[in-house]
């Protein structure tokens, strides 16, 4: 029998006092914070990249046409 069952069932009954509920909830504010940087990091590479395009089709536009 593996360990793992046990394990989870010993940490359930630690986990759903007060403390445990509180460390639960930083880990979950912990997780969505990382997710959140990868996302912001990604969305403001995109913002950069249009912001560059755009002006660059403006300035063509202006100048050229």
């Amino acid at each position: 029998m593996s360990l793992t069952p046990q394990v989870l069932l010993q940490l359930g009954g630690a986990l759903g006092g007060p403390l445990g509920q509180i460390l639960l909830t930083i880990v979950a504010v912990g997780v969505v914070i990382l997710v959140g940087r990868v996302v912001l990091k990604i969305a403001w590479r995109l913002v950069t990249i249009a912001a560059v395009l755009i002006g660059l089709a403006l300035l063509v536009t202006t100048f050229l046409l």
